[in-house]
């Protein structure tokens, strides 16, 4: 009789992957990013355990969006007083706070539960070239059109 395997958190391997955003589309690279977060690229997925591994996004000033988004993307925030709601486009954000761009668009790829917060704080987006995880030696992720 064959059994499943259902995964725990406890035994969940984990690695650290650097992904270079320069020249990438936002949306493949949060896509691939989320399946990395939650763990779906591993032969262990469970749906209900935190299972994925650790992500390094380098290079977040240069992400490519197509057609008219960079002026017509509106990114929006409430501040918590009344009439505060914030507006900004791709671009304003991209200038001020582009490690941001990348964080909201894998958020909204995750689950919106007490799994998926824990599964976002394991991505790390940093605007430069250089982060502060070199000892954790992450291997290199490339980004493809039809996945990692």
């Amino acid at each position: 009789m064959n059994t499943t395997h259902s995964a725990k958190k406890e035994d969940a391997a984990r690695d650290w992957f650097v992904v270079d955003a320069e020249g990438q589309t936002l949306g493949k690279l949060a896509t691939q990013v989320a399946n990395v977060l939650r763990g779906k690229h591993k032969p262990t997925f469970t749906p209900h355990a935190d299972t994925g591994d650790f992500v390094v996004v380098i290079n977040a000033e240069k992400i490519h969006v197509s057609g008219k988004k960079r002026s017509q993307k509106l990114y929006r925030h409430h501040t918590g007083y009344i009439g505060n709601l914030k507006t900004r486009t791709f671009e304003q954000l991209q200038a001020k706070h582009p490690e941001r761009i990348i964080e909201k668009a894998v958020k909204g790829m995750i689950p919106h539960t007490r799994l998926g917060r824990a599964q976002i704080k394991k991505l790390k987006v940093y605007a430069g070239a250089s982060h502060p995880h070199q000892a954790q030696q992450p291997q290199p992720m490339t980004i493809s059109k039809k996945g990692i």
